[in-house]
């Protein structure tokens, strides 16, 4: 019985799966033929569907960008930059669609071991360096086969040799996985998707706002409060903005 509810849930997953990858199509077909508002109508309900990946992201947000909808634009190539960081192509549009963004911030550059230390984890999602200790942990494994089987006391120092650097390579990796879901969840950012958005000294709606921020504007989410969210810009500068005016990334 049980092997029955397992073939029925893997058919249905199979079959879920080939009607996304169908509406992907499509969907990249009203893109190509100018229908911008089509092609998000069925990105987004691929998104529903509770599929996601970076090129799914960086389609949503050209697809904005073709329509100049600054907010959803850059918060879709945000969403695609997490999951694929060094990518030229998500890197390369995310700057045009910027441009279109009214508020001009300077950003403050960390320094410091522990900032280096971020930047480096951040080139990488979580996914990526998972790969990567999967690559080393496999080559550990063919490294100590051929030492064991080796009959050249040379050559078995080179592969024990080789294969301790793997192992401590696979480690590190491992390591620097479970640090980017640790960056993650410690640098949450959302982005202003209201025109105008009010930023004040406390989490309520008394006394005038210290400054205002235009939609697309970044920031990093410090805390929330009831319908208000702190955050802070990439300048430094701190405050309170009603959470129902931005979208965490």
């Amino acid at each position: 019985m049980r092997q029955v509810f397992v073939l029925i849930f893997l058919l249905v997953s199979l079959s879920g799966f080939s009607q996304n990858q169908e509406l992907f199509e499509i969907a990249n077909l009203a893109y190509q033929n100018g229908e911008f508002e089509a092609a998000i109508s069925s990105y987004e309900k691929i998104l529903k569907d509770g599929e996601a990946s970076a090129e799914l992201y960086y389609n949503l947000g050209n697809a904005h960008y073709k329509l100049n909808n600054v907010a959803p634009s850059i918060y879709y190539f945000e969403k695609a930059l997490q999951l694929e960081p060094k990518d030229e192509d998500i890197l390369n549009n995310i700057e045009f669609a910027r441009n279109m963004a009214i508020d001009d911030i300077d950003e403050v550059e960390e320094t410091g071991l522990s900032a280096s230390f971020d930047r480096m984890i951040a080139n990488y999602s979580a996914s990526g360096w998972a790969v990567f200790a999967i690559a080393f942990s496999v080559i550990f494994v063919i490294l100590f086969l051929l030492y064991y089987i080796s009959r050249n006391s040379l050559k078995k120092r080179v592969f024990l040799g080789l294969a301790s650097l793997s192992l401590l390579a696979c480690i590190i990796t491992v390591v620097f996985a479970f640090q980017q879901e640790t960056f993650v969840e410690n640098n949450r950012y959302a982005i202003i998707f209201e025109e105008v958005v009010e930023v004040r000294d406390e989490p309520n709606l008394r006394g005038e706002a210290s400054y205002e921020l235009h939609e697309g504007t970044k920031a990093k989410v410090l805390e929330n409060f009831q319908e208000w969210s702190r955050i802070q810009l990439s300048n430094g500068a701190q405050g309170w903005v009603q959470t129902q005016n931005i979208r965490k990334l």
